[in-house]
Formats: structure tokens, C-alpha cells, sequence
């Protein structure tokens, strides 16, 4: 017998992700899974899942200590109440619900219950990201002024739930709250002073399909997040501005590139002819004055959010996902929703 019996409230395609996750731990296993959709039960069926007969049914199961709300963004909340007043501990996928203010009564459920509360902010996992968090903490690149944070695609948004503010569809919901997560891991403890973002709805007039943000950091630094979905030539996924040097990682599974500057004389500058003229300004370096370097992304192992989960139902850990940045995260969100309606600054923290 596993230590600890999970059990998934929707089995989208998330779900099943995470069933294979869990799979390939030791003290963990699936009892069994709820979907609303009849094709989705079939699926598990198929593949030799147990299926409840209801959601009821699953919160009863006493043998299940943990739950995992896959659904739809807007259900979440209740969900997980009603998991947590059942004694189950609760991860949820992200975002974990629509606005803070839902969020504070999960919160407040989690302690009335006694019940453990958690998000899958998975991409705290990325390797490119993780990558990244070393390169600033190295300081390579000399006095980081600006990073720039993207991803795109040329396909719009899924066709389901995803278009539908309803039940919480949009870029900024659920890929945003990814990547600010992780601008916000980047800076522990730096507030956060302004939001400016603007929102494009190219496929989709309902709800974002894109945003661009420029988060103003009370160190100096400002860091462009963007994600876009009518993208037909992709822009880096990483790419980092530094007083001595410039770091880019173009795409997942990509080498860290970095060129800095190695001490040489650079005042013979040979000017570039362009169209109209001639520049010094934008003439590229001499190869004696740069030093050009290749990095293989950092290694991580995604299991191991799982494994904190278990680690923290069992008193040895705390949990590596705090509600209260997760808060945060929200709180980012709901300024760019702000910021790009009123089409202003919003100053966030002072």
C-alpha cells in the first residue's frame, strides 16, 4: 500500500497528465477519477481507470486523502470547498480560482477544515526558467536592467472552455499566470511598483488571446511578459539585458546563448553602411571584444512537486507553493486587466 491515494476531479487532458505524473511515484497512487463528460469517463475506463459514479462519491471515499480539481477555471473554488469540508487535502490546477477575493475563501476553508491547500504552479519547474534564475544569480551579465519573457504561438486559443470568460478562459489566465509566477519567483522579496499592459483579441473577441505586460520592479529592473497566440515567427523565450552582456534562450529545450563584452579596447569602432547612411551607434562588436558562450539548461525533476505535497501532509516540508504569493500572482492579473481597460499605469506596490 502507497502512503498517500489521490483522487482527480476532471480528466481533461491536464488530468491525465498528471495521472502519468503520479504513475512514476513510490507513495502515491489514483484511486480513482469524477468527469462531468461521458467520453471523458469512457476515456478512463479505457485505460483501466476507476471511475466514480459521482463527485459525491469520490469526496466519500475514505481511503482518499488528496483531491486534484482539473476543471474548468470557474469551478474550482467550489470544488475545492467542498473537498476540504470532506477532510480531503486539495491541489488545485492553476489559476487556482478568478479573482483574490475567491481565493480568500478557499483560504479561509482550508483553515477551518484543517485541510491542506495547494496550486499546481508547475512551471516553477521549467528548465529554461530555472536556467534563467542562476544566470541572475551569477550576475554574468553585469547589472541586469530588463528581461524579456515570452510565449507564442500562430494557432489562437484551444477550442473549448479556454474562449469563454464564463468559465475563465484567456491568455492571461492561463498562460499568464505562469509566466508572471515566474517573474515574481525571480525578484524574492523586490516589490513590485507598476503594471502597463495592453490585451489583443485577434481570434477570439470574447476574451484575451494575447497580452503584453511591463512589470517596473522597485530595483530598477523592468521585465517585459507576453504571450501571444498570432504569432507566426516567434520571438526568444527568454532574453536578458545586462550592463556587460545579453542572454537568450530562443525555445524549450534550447541552450542558454550568452555574449558579453571581454575587456578589449572598443574605441576603434568601424562604422556599418546602411541604407541612408553610415553608423557607429549600431555597428556590431569586433570578435576580440566579445565573449561568446553556450549553456545547457538547468535539470529538474517535476516529481518533486508531488513529492512536497506528500512530504508536507507529513509534517517534514513546507509547501514550495505559498497561498500568499499565489495571491500575488491574482492580484498581477487582475492589474493587467486594469491597466490595459483604462490604458494607464497601475501602481501596484509602493
Amino acid at each position: 500500500m502507497k502512503k498517500h491515494t489521490l483522487a482527480m476531479v476532471g480528466f481533461g487532458g491536464m488530468a491525465g497528465w498528471h495521472y502519468d505524473l503520479i504513475e512514476k511515484l513510490d507513495e502515491m497512487s489514483v484511486a480513482g477519477i469524477w468527469d462531468i463528460r461521458e467520453e471523458r469517463r469512457e476515456y478512463a475506463r479505457s485505460r483501466q481507470i476507476h471511475v466514480y459514479e459521482s463527485q459525491e462519491e469520490l469526496l466519500a471515499d475514505e481511503k482518499v486523502d488528496l483531491v486534484l480539481i482539473a476543471t474548468p477555471n470557474d469551478v474550482h473554488k467550489s470544488i475545492a470547498i467542498e473537498a476540504m469540508k470532506a477532510g480531503k487535502n486539495v491541489v488545485s490546477e492553476k489559476p487556482v480560482t478568478l479573482q483574490t477575493a475567491d481565493l480568500q475563501e478557499m483560504i479561509d476553508a482550508s483553515k477551518k477544515y484543517g485541510r491542506f491547500l495547494t496550486v499546481h504552479q508547475n512551471r516553477r519547474w521549467d528548465e529554461d526558467f530555472l536556467t534563467v534564475k542562476k544566470l541572475m544569480a551569477e550576475g554574468t551579465l553585469g547589472e541586469v536592467f530588463r528581461l524579456e519573457s515570452r510565449v507564442h504561438g500562430s494557432r489562437g486559443i484551444p477550442g473549448d472552455w479556454r474562449q469563454e470568460p464564463e468559465h475563465g478562459g484567456g491568455m492571461v489566465l492561463d498562460w499568464g499566470v505562469h509566466l508572471l509566477d515566474q517573474a515574481l519567483m525571480l525578484f524574492p522579496g523586490v516589490a513590485l511598483n507598476t503594471v502597463y499592459a495592453t490585451l489583443t483579441n485577434v481570434t477570439n473577441q470574447l476574451v484575451d488571446d494575447g497580452f503584453t505586460a511591463d512589470l517596473g520592479f522597485a530595483n530598477g529592473i523592468h521585465m517585459i511578459v507576453e504571450v501571444g497566440t498570432s504569432n507566426f515567427i516567434s520571438l526568444p523565450r527568454w532574453y536578458v539585458l545586462g550592463t556587460d552582456g545579453t542572454a537568450m534562450i530562443g525555445d524549450w529545450g534550447e541552450d542558454l546563448k550568452i555574449v558579453r563584452a571581454c575587456g578589449a579596447d572598443e574605441e576603434d569602432v568601424v562604422p556599418v553602411r546602411t541604407a541612408a547612411g553610415l553608423t557607429k551607434t549600431m555597428a556590431p562588436r569586433r570578435e576580440d571584444s566579445i565573449f561568446t558562450e553556450s549553456r545547457p539548461e538547468e535539470k529538474s525533476d517535476i516529481r518533486d512537486f508531488y513529492r512536497n505535497v506528500m512530504a508536507v501532509l507529513e509534517g517534514r516540508e513546507e509547501s514550495l507553493i505559498k497561498l500568499n504569493e499565489v495571491a500575488r500572482v491574482m492580484s498581477v492579473m487582475e492589474a493587467i486587466f486594469e491597466s490595459a481597460k483604462k490604458r494607464q499605469v497601475i501602481y501596484f506596490e509602493e
